[in-house]
């Protein structure tokens, strides 16, 4: 079975040592990945948003079409020139909101969202997309519900002081996420992991801490991950690939203090398709499913970001792992 190649719309390479073994992988499976900006230190201008994506075309394989795009990292120093230059250049795509503390390398962040309007006005007027970290940063919410405040007590407010601006609220993990996607305006979309669909906390939590689930947002209730897996299969062009791998080395995630984040780049297409087929039947007896998941892999994305979808196409073969 064939459907035109995907996307990911939302990944981290990492730096350094990294990078031979996360552009090979994702160049197996994506045409377009979107390269998030939280290194050390983090991306906040073109210049080196430009010089990452040369470093990671350098680790291309010959022969692979996999062309990075770039993102810039919001902070409250982040001036209109930036911006202005940010939208010109056809490698950048758009820029990414991270609370402050709210995840892994995230401590540019933004304390206070509301210290960022003046910027998402200037990003509205110039039609450059936001990325979003949706979760609270208020220490007394409970980690399990973080995403929900944050669509409350912040995302709404966004979405109506700057109707206008396109807005992708990136790895949801909850029922209310989707509901506030498909409520909200059509510049408002969402990623969904594929972990995010496989997993729910009991796998996290029951029997034993398995800290190779650990990511955040966190893995949520079983209801959570049903109401994703509806999103994602049901064809609705709100709802797009976006893997959030995100690697570590496993002395940092069977750790005490472990990281958050699952590395699912050489795995996540096949996860999908299997998700796919579990909720809505084998492709073979469904062809309707496997047009609603090249939807989700390879084409809402694009039109959201208003880019042509790719012309080449990958095939499914299905076989034991």
């Amino acid at each position: 079975m064939k459907i035109i190649q995907p996307d990911d719309w939302h990944c981290h390479f990492r730096e350094g040592a990294f990078l031979p073994r996360t552009v090979e992988d994702a160049s197996r499976t994506f045409r377009r990945v979107v390269a998030m900006p939280n290194l050390v230190p983090p991306i906040t201008t073109v210049t080196q948003a430009l010089a990452y994506r040369e470093e990671l075309l350098r680790f291309t394989q010959k022969g692979s079409n996999l062309t990075p795009l770039m993102t810039l990292y919001l902070t409250p120093e982040t001036t209109k020139k930036t911006l202005a230059e940010a939208a010109r250049c056809d490698a950048i795509l758009g820029c990414k909101l991270y609370p402050k503390g709210a995840t892994t390398h995230s401590d540019y962040g933004a304390q206070k969202i509301s210290s960022l309007y003046p910027i998402l006005d200037i990003m509205q007027t110039l039609d450059l997309p936001l990325m979003i970290h949706g979760e609270s940063i208020q220490p007394e919410v409970d980690i399990f519900d973080r995403e929900a405040y944050f669509l409350e007590e912040t995302l709404y407010e966004i979405t109506q002081k700057f109707p206008a601006l396109r807005i992708v609220m990136e790895h949801i993990s909850t029922q209310a996420a989707v509901d506030f996607v498909l409520a909200a305006r059509p510049t408002v979309s969402a990623t969904i992991t594929a972990h995010h669909m496989a997993l729910n906390r009991n796998d996290l939590l029951v029997g034993a801490i398995r800290p190779h689930y650990y990511c955040l947002p966190i893995i949520k209730r079983r209801s959570d991950q049903a109401a994703l897996r509806r999103a994602a299969t049901s064809g609705n062009s709100k709802f797009f690939l976006g893997t959030d791998s995100a690697p570590h080395t496993r002395s940092k995630k069977e750790s005490a203090a472990g990281c958050a984040g699952l590395y699912t780049t050489p795995v996540a297409l096949s996860v999908y398709a299997h998700i796919f087929e579990e909720e809505a039947g084998n492709f073979l007896d469904n062809p309707e499913n496997l047009k609603n998941l090249e939807k989700f892999t390879s084409k809402n994305g694009p039109a959201f970001y208003r880019l042509p979808e790719n012309t080449d196409t990958i095939t499914l073969v299905k076989k034991p792992y």
